[in-house]
């Protein structure tokens, strides 16, 4: 047998190397998809929205008492999942950022989107984004989104 390193504390030594680079890669890469999400959502054409109180809120033809104008959109939720949970680099992101990653409920990892108050639109862009970047090196990444 041929052996790539001549004692195990050299081959050790070069696995915690290549981790380190790795890890860094990670890093850069939740960076980058950050800021394409914050570009998207930042970026994305919101449809406002208008909601009407009725003086009988059980009948919609009563007189409209009050109106507001919700000028992020209609009101939602957006989170991204990596699967599997136990890929390098889910492990990693679970480790190295607090706690914005989390167990999903049906598998994998997920990271809710928290920019952008409660505009459904801006944050389905910012995930989309997200994910496409995380997709582009190689991370098996899914944008999901909810209407509250």
């Amino acid at each position: 047998m041929t052996y790539q390193y001549a004692t195990l504390r050299e081959k050790i030594a070069a696995e915690k190397a290549e981790r380190a680079v790795r890890y860094e890669q990670f890093a850069e890469w939740l960076k980058e998809a950050h800021s394409a999400g914050m570009v998207a959502g930042i970026g994305a054409e919101v449809e406002p929205m208008v909601v009407q109180q009725h003086m009988n809120m059980l009948d919609d033809a009563s007189p409209v008492a009050k109106s507001y104008f919700v000028e992020g959109g209609v009101c939602g939720f957006a989170w991204i999942t990596v699967r599997p949970a136990n890929s390098s680099f889910a492990l990693w992101a679970k480790k190295n950022s607090g706690d914005r990653w989390s167990k999903d409920y049906y598998g994998g990892l997920s990271l809710h989107v928290h920019e952008f108050g409660q505009s459904m639109q801006r944050k389905q862009a910012y995930a989309h984004a997200y994910v496409d970047v995380l997709c582009g090196h190689g991370i098996k990444a899914y944008a999901h989104s909810r209407m509250d």
